[in-house]
């Protein structure tokens, strides 16, 4: 009888210790993908401002050199003493008044045709940083956190008008809000409970 009492006693206790080391087991791999992901979660948060970043610089650039009102007065002015160079030219090379204007404006398209076309890269140059924008933002729509998601697509509305400033700084402001509060470290059971009791 003391026999099984004993091995009664040893199979109680190794089933404990069995039991308590599948659950720490299990505990220490679920808290290590929940640091894998946000880690990730990080990585690519930090991808997907860096993004936004280089798309607002790059449609700064763009409107700085191509869209503003100095840049199209320039434009015109320069247009109209190419004009003039190809008509004064034409008319020293014995031309008539017709063909100095012809060449004259013939000049001056010339110059707005390759103005258009490197005002056309200037734009394409956007569409890089989009891309990418769009790239860092597709891990982020399916992540667990639906605030991380929300704020993401927020995000992603608001880059479709870059020009829109005070949007995009909201929209961005506002998922990094939620990347913070999603990789913020979680209380554990035992503080969140010592923090009710003290609140």
């Amino acid at each position: 009888m003391d026999k099984l009492i004993e091995l009664i006693g040893t199979l109680v206790s190794g089933a404990v210790v069995a039991v308590l080391t599948s659950w720490l087991t299990s505990r220490a791999r679920n808290r290590q993908e929940q640091q894998a992901e946000l880690g990730a979660l990080r990585v690519q948060a930090d991808a997907m401002t860096v993004a936004v970043v280089e798309l607002r610089t790059a449609a700064a650039a763009s409107r700085l050199l191509w869209e503003g009102p100095a840049e199209r007065a320039r434009t015109f002015l320069l247009a109209m003493m190419t004009c003039a160079g190809g008509a004064v030219r034409a008319r020293i090379a014995d031309g008539t008044d017709t063909q100095s204007v012809q060449v004259g404006f013939g000049r001056a398209a010339e110059l707005l045709s390759r103005e258009r076309v490197a005002s056309k890269q200037a734009a394409a140059a956007v569409r890089e940083p989009l891309t990418r924008a769009a790239t860092a933002a597709a891990p982020l729509m399916r992540c667990s956190n639906p605030a991380v998601v929300t704020a993401t697509e927020q995000l992603m509305r608001a880059l479709a008008n870059v020009e829109d400033t005070a949007r995009l700084e909201a929209a961005l402001e506002s998922f990094g809000r939620a990347v913070n509060a999603a990789i913020a470290p979680r209380l554990s059971w035992w503080a969140r409970r010592r923090a009710g009791r003290a609140g």
